[in-house]
């Protein structure tokens, strides 16, 4: 069974806590009143008392269709940056931290085999278990095989999602995960904030951080697979919602990528002064990445790093 994620959330009493509160004034009673009204309920994802990964983990990676070897070493890097404390702060690793607030503890990720399929041995055209199929490919021992699709493969449902995760089944059991690269496909969904959103406010885009639209957008979407496979990596861990269909350790948090967010807006983050790139984390080799925020267990809200 797999988990999904579709792009935006709303956040409609905000917004009209900021229009009445405009329009009306800046009264200290009126402004308690507006506060009392739109005071969100913390956010709870429930640990549904499964297994979450834990340790050290190996993540393999089927790169599927052509990538770059830059496009390859941007996202490598991302996934060692997350386990290394070489990155000046805020860093990918003070970001993955997070997870060893839940019930699991602390996770090292360390990259395994990288297979390479430029042929599109399957098509250009993959169904979900055809994804099933090629995450295999990394094997069986307690790892997460990665697949990772290129800008022309299609895949079904790609666009109204933007990555998935999931697990099989008996005694080949594993997690996997799959995120596309969106960058001639859906990039105002799948590449936001990189990119104008096909729908709301049309804000400027942000630069990308490694110049890389698509790609960029992918270490995105893969920090909201892997975070959700340490801590929810058989549907029975922390999720709030259906199984089939939960909000999960950033997806619970979509859209927020520093203080001050709001749909539409990516909140403030760190801006490149040479390059004019938008980041909130470093990471290994110069590194800089955009990752969102994550849903933080001892304070039931979502933690952005700036």
């Amino acid at each position: 069974m797999a988990s999904t994620y579709p792009l935006s959330t709303s956040k409609p009493l905000v917004l009209l806590f900021i229009f009445v509160a405009c329009f009306f004034g800046p009264s200290i009673a009126a402004t308690r009143k507006l506060a009392a009204l739109v005071e969100q309920q913390p956010l709870v994802l429930n640990y549904h008392n499964g297994a979450l990964l834990k340790g050290n983990v190996t993540v393999n990676l089927i790169w599927y269709g052509k990538f770059t070897p830059i496009q390859r070493s941007i996202i490598v890097d991302y996934i060692l940056s997350l386990s290394s404390h070489r990155a000046p702060l805020p860093s990918a690793a003070s970001w993955w931290k997070t997870t060893e607030k839940y019930k699991g503890g602390s996770v090292s990720l360390v990259v395994g085999k990288q297979i390479l399929d430029e042929a599109y041995s399957l098509g250009k055209s993959l169904k979900n278990s055809q994804l099933v199929y090629l995450a295999a490919r990394g094997g069986h021992l307690g790892s997460v095989n990665v697949v990772l699709t290129a800008k022309d493969v299609a895949v079904d449902g790609f666009c109204m999602r933007c990555g998935t995760h999931g697990s099989t089944r008996g005694k080949a059991r594993f997690a996997y995960a799959w995120v596309g690269n969106s960058e001639t496909q859906c990039p105002g969904q799948c590449a936001w904030p990189f990119h104008q959103p096909i729908y709301g406010p049309q804000t400027p885009p942000l630069v990308a951080p490694n110049g890389d639209v698509g790609v960029d957008g992918m270490v995105i979407n893969l920090a909201t697979v892997l975070a959700a496979t340490v801590t929810n990596p058989f549907n029975n861990g922390y999720f709030q919602g259906p199984a089939t269909a939960p909000l999960e350790a950033v997806s619970a948090c979509t859209g927020m990528f520093g203080s001050g967010s709001y749909p539409g807006y990516a909140g403030q983050v760190l801006v490149d002064k040479t390059t004019g790139a938008s980041y909130n984390a470093h990471g290994l080799n110069g590194r800089k990445y955009l990752l969102p925020a994550m849903w933080d267990p001892q304070t039931s809200a979502c933690s952005t790093l700036v």
